[in-house]
C-alpha cells in the first residue's frame, strides 16, 4: 500500500509539474508541497479535494487505502477509471460513471428498472439467477436503503 507522500509525489511527476507549480494551482505555499512529499505533513481535507481534483483520483487513493469498491447503485466493482464524477470532476468512489455523473444520478429509475439495466452485463448464471441476486443485493446499496 502506498502512503500519501509516495502517492501525491507520483501524481505531481507524472503530471509534469514541479512543486512550484502544484503550489500555485492549490493556493498553498512550495514549502507546503515539499512537506507533503517529506511526508512530514499531510493536506487538510479541502487541500485533499481540490488534489483529487486536480489529479482526477478519489481520496482514498491519494491517502493509500484500498480501492476494492462497489457501485452503491448498481452493485458492479468500480476500477478509478470508472467512477462517477461530482461537477467538479472530482471522481465519486461511490457510484460508477454509468450511475452517476456531474453530481447527480444518470437515470431516475426504480430498483427493478435498474436490476433490468445490469442483467446482459452478468457474465455468469442464468438471467433468473442474477435477477434472484440483484434484488437481494440492491436493497442494501446506499442509493435504494430504506425504498
Amino acid at each position: 500500500m502506498m502512503t500519501f507522500q509516495e502517492n501525491f509525489t507520483d501524481l505531481r511527476k507524472k503530471a509534469g509539474l514541479s512543486q512550484n507549480e502544484i503550489a500555485e494551482k492549490l493556493h498553498v505555499t512550495r514549502q507546503a508541497v515539499s512537506r507533503w512529499e517529506r511526508g512530514e505533513t499531510v493536506p487538510a481535507i479541502e487541500t485533499l479535494q481540490a488534489i483529487s481534483s486536480l489529479f482526477q483520483v478519489s481520496i482514498n487513493t491519494l491517502l493509500g487505502y484500498p480501492t476494492d469498491l462497489a457501485c452503491q447503485s448498481c452493485g458492479m466493482p468500480i476500477v478509478p477509471e470508472q467512477m462517477g464524477r461530482y461537477q467538479d470532476g472530482a471522481p465519486n468512489e461511490h457510484y460508477c460513471k454509468w450511475c452517476w455523473d456531474n453530481g447527480d444520478f444518470c437515470a431516475d429509475c426504480t430498483m427493478e428498472e435498474m436490476v433490468e439495466y445490469c442483467l446482459p452485463y452478468m457474465p455468469f448464471g442464468t438471467p433468473e439467477e442474477n435477477r434472484t441476486f440483484l434484488m437481494r443485493l440492491l436493497p442494501t446499496l446506499d442509493r435504494w436503503k430504506g425504498k
